[in-house]
């Protein structure tokens, strides 16, 4: 079997996270027979520098033709006084939106051997936490219409039912698949979209009587992130509150380093990338943690690609190596051993 895999490396330590991700497809591939055919394209500030444009038509092409989407990160401080429609980042929403993919779906794992770098006191994580995040992705206010002047400026935030119940169902889906709990976090008190969201979820929880479902407001959602995180399963929600949710998640567990993310449509496609930016400041000195991009890689098997076994493998090597003791800067407790960003990804491929 061959697999069409498009890359965007992207900016700061985009190219080299996504090496260490595409020696470990590779790998993979080496080990259960199956080919990997990895084609580079554009988009971010490496596509404006070369090409004058944040996401060129070929870049688009080839992404909508492939099996899936890898994605190291884009922007920086290089490109901030762009505005508009010709900043880095606006190629992730262009993709999003071009390709459908209007799920986020974000593991907030903690890994026992990385209990010591969460920030919150032991009884409160004791035993792991193991959440997942699933962020409406194409909707909300990054989409809605917007308006800037020098001195006054708008952004609008909707949401339509249908917007809503596909999100819903992703949610439900995966719950179905764990613990049977949704937690819907959104500002109905405030907020006519997400009174339009709350009436929405819950009228789809006849349709998935199985699921518990419960409530939330994005306020004390995020106050419970860090009281008492083992509570959730699988969180939904919208598009702005899941972006600040995941992130505070990924603090929870250690490092944004440790946090990988799908996102996904209806069909099989869907673009991987660590949750993480594009850290300009480590670029270039091998001690980026790749961890995240490979746990990406990982998605990409399960889910767009239907291998499970493999995905695992890929798991299990990863906690391998955090077993033995590797580290990547971001991780390490203070005179613990660090590796490299190469050194890592070897190291998680010999466990594979």
């Amino acid at each position: 079997m061959t697999y069409n895999i498009a890359v965007v490396k992207g900016d700061g330590i985009g190219p080299e996270i996504i090496d260490q991700g595409i020696k470990v497809l590779k790998t993979v591939g080496k080990k259960y027979n199956i080919d990997f055919n990895f084609q580079e394209v554009l988009a971010g500030g490496s596509a404006i520098d070369e090409i004058g444009e944040c996401l060129p038509k070929e870049t688009l092409e080839i992404c909508k033709s492939s099996d899936a989407v890898y994605l190291g990160a884009v922007g920086g401080p290089k490109w901030d006084e762009l505005k508009g429609e010709e900043r880095p980042e606006k190629a992730l929403l262009k993709l999003r939106k071009e390709l459908g993919l209007f799920a986020n779906i974000r593991p907030v794992i903690m890994f026992d051997e990385l209990k010591d770098a969460c920030p919150l006191k032991d009884e409160i994580v004791k035993g792991g936490l193991d959440i997942v995040i699933v962020r409406e992705l194409t909707g909300g206010i990054y989409f809605g219409e917007r308006n800037y002047t020098e001195d006054y400026a708008w952004d609008k935030m909707e949401y339509s039912n249908k917007e809503i119940q596909r999100i819903g169902r992703k949610a439900f889906e995966i719950a179905q698949k764990r613990n049977k709990k949704v937690t819907s976090i959104d500002k109905s008190n405030v907020l006519d979209s997400s009174r339009l969201w709350r009436k929405t979820v819950e009228e789809l929880n006849e349709e998935y009587k199985d699921i518990d479902l419960n409530h939330m407001y994005v306020d004390n959602g995020a106050m419970q992130m860090v009281v008492n995180p083992k509570q959730f399963d699988v969180i939904l929600t919208g598009n702005m509150f899941g972006d600040i949710l995941s992130d505070e998640g990924s603090i929870i567990t250690g490092s944004l380093g440790m946090l990988p993310s799908a996102s996904l449509g209806e069909g099989d496609l869907g673009m991987y990338e660590p949750v993480h930016g594009s850290a300009p400041d480590i670029a270039g000195q091998n001690i980026a943690n790749p961890i995240a991009t490979i746990l990406s890689a990982a998605m990409m098997l399960k889910y767009s690609f239907a291998l499970i076994k493999e995905s695992e493998a890929v798991e299990e090597a990863v906690k391998k190596a955090l077993a033995e003791g590797v580290r990547s800067k971001d991780i390490a407790k203070k005179g613990e051993k660090t590796y490299g960003t190469e050194k890592i990804g070897d190291i998680i491929c010999k466990y594979i």
